[in-house]
């Protein structure tokens, strides 16, 4: 038997056929959507909906052969579209990277901060596009992409919506599970089905966050990293925990993640690879990928140049810069810039770890910042003391929609049963 797990991400979709007995990943598709759309603002960040679900149905349709027995979804949280009454979507996806929220509301506010939430979760964005006459007036509610799939292949007119997916809109009371305003669409926090599709069960949707936990940890007990072009740090809990810079999201069979995640991560590596490149072009006229070369830069002997690699912010303080300091006529050097950037994006990451109150023992890492960069992969384990296991699938938010596809369907055990199926390398 095989399921399908389907991630639609920020600038990709992704679709996996899975092994349901070993965990082999038969068959895998991953495509640009290329669905963002130009607009006079830069701070809007918005994309085509029709494009990505005629993508994320395309790969589907791929995907499918006789003895598939479910279908998983997942996608980008945070983010928006709007649908009318028949349950079409009448609107662009505004995505959780649009701006609007950093928007002036007034002059001693801007929208989000007049919501106490962050730009670019749903609740935000909704608020700002009702106060200046952008919401559609056939819109009847509001969801996440994926939750909008999911209806798309159910059939669905209203969206039935899992708890790590509504939360992330915002305004989201954890501990009653609903919202703290008046929302349209069901909500639940089960390994639930939405539907069927072409005869086969289509589960609800789930939030990206909780997807890659899903696939990418086989015990509650592991921390997962995941670096990619931004960074998250991910733990499970049966509690309820508060920090400045953490937040809590619903998980399944009702746990929770804590969750640290920071805007930059591997971007601030790809920022400094292109400084390096720009210096090349400048003194030879070539472009030239730096990536290897940056490999190989050496460290100096003396004390070492510190990074705060939050150049994008926060999503509690998005004026917040970066730095570098302890600069000296001694380690003032390339090597050392690179190991500065690679120390401060673990730094980030175990500073919200050190405010989660817990202790794990195992380290999960994932993302392609972890794949692609050893040096990473050292740089965390020294930090949180602690060997790193990287899953042997690269698709981990697939992985883990196609594992709760199959645990909604209740007839291949329980989810712990279920997750012993993932294998490290």
């Amino acid at each position: 038997m095989k399921a399908i797990g389907i991630d639609i991400g920020t600038t990709s979709i992704c679709g996996i056929l899975l092994d349901c007995k070993s965990g082999e990943i038969l068959k895998s598709i991953t495509k640009n959507s290329e669905a963002f759309i130009q607009t006079a603002h830069e701070w809007e960040k918005i994309q085509d909906t029709e494009k990505i679900i005629g993508m994320a149905c395309g790969i589907t349709d791929e995907l499918l052969c006789e003895d598939v027995t479910v279908i998983g979804i997942t996608g980008q949280m945070h983010g928006i579209v709007y649908f009318d009454k028949d349950g079409k979507a009448v609107s662009p996806l505004y995505t959780w990277q649009d701006a609007r929220g950093n928007q002036p509301y007034d002059a001693t506010c801007t929208y989000g901060e007049y919501l106490n939430l962050p730009s670019g979760y749903g609740y935000v964005t909704d608020f700002y596009n009702t106060k200046n006459g952008i919401r559609p007036d056939c819109a009847v509610g509001y969801c996440t992409i994926h939750d909008y799939f999911a209806m798309v292949l159910s059939g669905r007119k209203t969206p039935l919506i899992h708890t790590s997916d509504a939360a992330s809109f915002g305004d989201f009371d954890l501990n009653r599970n609903q919202f703290n305003h008046e929302f349209y669409g069901e909500i639940t926090p089960d390994f639930a089905l939405a539907g069927e599709y072409k005869g086969i069960p289509v589960s609800v949707a789930i939030g990206d966050n909780q997807a890659s936990v899903f696939g990418a940890l086989s015990s509650d007990d592991d921390i997962l990293l995941n670096i990619g072009t931004g960074s998250q740090i991910s733990v499970i809990s049966s509690e309820i925990v508060q920090g400045e810079n953490i937040e809590v999201r619903p998980y399944m069979a009702g746990k929770y993640l804590i969750v640290g995640a920071a805007l930059c991560g591997g971007r601030s590596y790809s920022m400094l690879e292109k400084f390096y490149s720009e210096i090349v072009y400048l003194a030879t006229g070539q472009r030239m990928n730096m990536y290897d070369v940056m490999d190989k830069m050496l460290l100096t002997d003396t004390s070492h140049v510190v990074a705060d690699t939050r150049f994008g912010g926060t999503r509690q303080n998005p004026s917040l810069t970066g730095s570098l300091t302890n600069i000296t006529t001694e380690n003032f050097t390339p090597g050392e810039i690179r190991y500065a950037f690679l120390n401060g994006i673990i730094a980030e990451l175990y500073n919200m770890y050190a405010e989660m109150q817990v202790k794990r023992v195992s380290l999960i890492g994932s993302g392609n910042g972890i794949r692609k960069n050893k040096a990473l992969i050292e740089a965390a384990e020294s930090a949180f003391d602690a060997k790193m296991k990287i899953p042997a699938h690269m698709e981990e938010a697939a992985f883990g929609a196609a594992l709760f596809g199959m645990t909604a369907t209740g007839t291949f055990g329980t989810a712990d049963e279920i997750k012993k199926i993932i294998r490290y390398e």
